[in-house]
């Protein structure tokens, strides 16, 4: 057995060296296939990852109120970044009431924009955000040094602002931002505290978020009176329902939405959240496998392509073997060897290169600031062996049923 087994390799290595540049080209075609589904996975695993761990880090227990309906399923237009203005001040001043949401421990309205911050030594375009003061308990943040704003500066529109770790290194590098002055589209706002680092996702980097009073985002730096969103932490998991069923009924009554009609707003929350981008990401991830495939078939037709090629060049080989005695089986078994070999060393090399591939891009991910983990499994390693293996089995059956149809009679009378 080890003795067929060794002279089926030492036949297949000399037929290989005798077309190094075609074989090669073979290989490469599996080494790209299998090293292209690996890298789609693994880097799809990863990136979920990344992603839900994120959302799970600010909290399960979480419901967001959007302007704008919606599918029951599927986002607001509000998500797309359509402006809609049904959602106000007065809408989360009544939520903030405990009779109409009880089990609402803190809650919190948004407003987001863009404009050039600058400081002494430091002048950028930045992402801010205008907060409610309860939004550090929403959001489940911690406080590094100084304070957050309470709620009579956001009331009397306080000039004062909050950074992200990140971002407050990068207007005073390693010096005490507290009691600093920074301007926001020309507007001056004296610095009161710096979170605590919370890690950035594939949505945003939190670290690099300027927090200011809602009040004053709306009024001195947007010059709107609706809200982007609001959100709020319910006390428990099981009052979930409850409490968007509270909202919903508060909302169409201020609103004055009968309840057989679609509103002018969109509940969610974290749980559905998460299912619905976990689902979501599967998808993508399988699709792009999917069409990673292709090459993969690809790569076995050239398997196919130049068994048949070795098959032109050895028949007068075959048509001898079988005249000292060699079986059919015989023939079918050394090209089947020939095939699968080939696709068996594109597989390894393919899963090498994947991993390479896979922890180079984690290498960068985690450079930029990601919390990047690189998704490796044995499944992964035996899927590319065994996957390659079987390609150049299929691909190598009707090649081998050819060879082993040929007559030694025909074959000593080939040219």
């Amino acid at each position: 057995m080890i003795r067929q087994f060794l002279l089926s390799l030492r036949i297949t290595w000399q037929n290989f060296s005798a077309a190094k540049l075609r074989t090669s080209l073979t290989v490469l075609g599996i080494v790209i296939g299998i090293g292209a589904i690996l890298v789609v996975m693994s880097i799809g695993a990863s990136a979920q990852d990344l992603i839900l761990a994120q959302i799970r880090a600010v909290g399960s227990n979480l419901i967001g109120i959007l302007p704008g309906a919606a599918e029951k399923d599927g986002p607001p237009a509000s998500a797309f970044g359509i402006v809609i203005t049904t959602l106000t001040n007065d809408d989360l001043d009544a939520m903030k009431e405990q009779s109409n949401v009880p089990h609402a421990v803190a809650i919190s309205g948004y407003v987001t924009g863009n404009a050039v911050v600058k400081s002494k030594n430091y002048s950028k375009s930045q992402t801010f955000q205008g907060v409610s003061a309860d939004m550090i308990n929403v959001e489940n943040n911690t406080i590094a040094v100084g304070r957050f704003f309470s709620v009579v500066e956001d009331e009397k529109n306080a000039p004062v602002a909050v950074l992200g770790p990140t971002i407050a290194k990068d207007i005073f590098d390693n010096a005490d931002p507290l009691g600093k002055k920074i301007k926001i589209d020309d507007q001056s706002f004296r610095v009161i505290g710096v979170l605590e680092p919370k890690g950035s996702s594939l949505i945003s980097n939190f670290d690099e978020m300027i927090y200011v009073p809602l009040h004053v985002a709306q009024k001195n730096l947007l010059g709107i009176n609706h809200l982007n969103f609001i959100r709020l932490r319910v006390d428990s998991e099981e009052y979930m329902a409850q409490t968007e069923q509270d909202v919903d009924t508060l909302l169409r009554s201020r609103h004055d939405i009968p309840d057989d009609e679609d509103g002018d707003f969109s509940i969610r929350n974290m749980a559905s959240a998460l299912s619905t981008i976990n689902n979501v990401t599967n998808i993508m991830k399988y699709f792009l496998a999917a069409v990673a495939a292709v090459s993969l078939v690809v790569g076995g037709i050239g398997v196919m392509n130049i068994m048949f090629i070795a098959l032109s060049q050895r028949i007068r080989e075959i048509g001898l073997r079988k005249a000292v005695g060699a079986r059919k089986r015989d023939i079918v078994m050394q090209f089947l060897f020939e095939s699968m070999t080939i696709a068996s060393v594109g597989g390894i090399m393919g899963f090498l290169c994947g991993v390479g591939v896979v922890y180079l891009v984690g290498y960068i991910a985690r450079a930029q600031g990601y919390t990047w983990t690189v998704f490796l499994s044995w499944d992964m390693v035996v899927m590319a062996l065994v996957t390659s293996t079987i390609l150049g089995f299929f691909f190598g059956i009707y090649p081998a049923w050819k060879a082993s149809k040929i007559s030694p009679m025909e074959a000593l009378r080939y040219e």
